[in-house]
């Protein structure tokens, strides 16, 4: 891979369809955790937006995350603190 697609998925390792398969499983096991109900697209959204959140965190934790394993215990972290904020914004 070239560097623009490494900058493009952010996950070294990770090429887009497993970025989208870590979604899913990300995304599910989140609605799962913190009792919400979603659909299989929402669950993607909110798995991928977490692989993101959970990347960032991780940096900031100076925790390397590779491959399919670590990227996808990063965006089910990510993906449940985004729930978590996602309701606490909307129950006010």
């Amino acid at each position: 891979m070239d560097q623009q697609t490494y900058a493009f998925l952010s996950q070294p390792g990770v090429g887009f369809f497993s970025l989208i398969i870590i979604g899913i499983i990300a995304g599910w096991v989140a609605e799962r955790v913190t009792a919400s109900n979603h659909g299989l697209l929402t669950n993607l959204l909110v798995g991928v937006a977490g692989a993101f959140i959970g990347d960032k965190l991780a940096g900031v934790l100076n925790v390397p995350v590779h491959g399919f394993f670590r990227t996808l215990i990063a965006a089910i972290g990510g993906a449940i603190i985004l729930l978590w904020v996602w309701r606490a914004i909307r129950s006010r």
